[in-house]
């Protein structure tokens, strides 16, 4: 118990690595406004306030205004109290153009989670509901992941969710189209006969980490995308600072 406790760096670190993005030719000509999605700038990061009571998203992953300066947003829980969250992060600005992906590629979100809260759940009585994300587009609801398994005993936990694109995902319409992530998670309280000693915290912990937290992680892939007249680039992304974000680096291969 107290080794679960005294690894307080326990978090919840979202990465959304978008490998798809593409523009229409004209939009490249234009000058991009680092907040907004394009080919060369398809990093979307999310910002929020120390208490998850505000989340917003953006592709600018030098502008973190407002964002708590620790680096996360935390809900804490007393003793035995359901450990529940539900909050969705938004785009701070509507979209300026509309954002176009390959089809026929995939979306990568990349999680670190950390949760402390009971282990099991009794469906019959109590709300069990599994950590579970949500990409949305504006108001419809394009696909759910949920993570039932997931570690709920406070140590860090690396998570993966492959969403291939589809027709639906190749246009997200600006000003009313936005993307869109959803996060929930209901979970009995931990309250164990090692509760009652007064120096045991027994408390439950949901965190979730922001663009500017300082956890270390490493990841690659390679997709490709294509843009509106069809020409095919290569996506290769790496990030080797969590960050909270549509994550790539895109380079066309007429420039290899």
């Amino acid at each position: 118990m107290q080794a679960h406790r005294a690894a307080h760096a326990l978090g919840l670190a979202l990465l959304l690595a978008l490998s798809t993005v593409a523009a229409p030719v004209s939009a490249q000509d234009v000058v991009q406004d680092p907040k907004q999605p394009s080919v060369d700038n398809p990093h979307m990061h999310i910002w929020g306030n120390s208490d998850l009571g505000n989340c917003w998203t953006h592709f600018d992953g030098n502008d973190s205004s407002g964002s708590a300066s620790d680096g996360y947003g935390e809900e804490t829980f007393g003793q035995g109290q359901q450990v529940e969250v539900d909050f969705s992060c938004s785009m701070q600005e509507n979209l300026k153009q509309d954002l176009y992906l390959d089809a026929n590629g995939t979306i990568t979100f990349e999680f670190v989670v950390s949760i402390w809260s009971a282990n099991d759940c009794d469906n019959s009585s109590q709300e069990c509901i599994p950590l579970t994300f949500t990409l949305m587009k504006g108001s419809t609801e394009i696909a759910k992941q949920e993570f039932p398994s997931v570690n709920k005993n406070g140590n860090d936990e690396s998570l993966q969710w492959n969403l291939n694109t589809n027709e639906t995902m190749g246009r997200w319409n600006k000003s009313m189209e936005e993307p869109e992530i959803h996060v929930q998670f209901s979970w009995p309280g931990y309250n164990g006969l090692d509760c009652l000693f007064p120096f045991v915290d027994c408390d439950g912990e949901f965190r979730f980490y922001y663009s500017n937290n300082e956890t270390v992680l490493d990841a690659t892939n390679n997709h490709d995308t294509i843009d509106e007249e069809g020409l095919v680039a290569t996506t290769d992304w790496k990030q080797t600072r969590m960050t909270c974000a549509f994550y790539a680096m895109l380079q066309d291969v007429n420039d290899e």
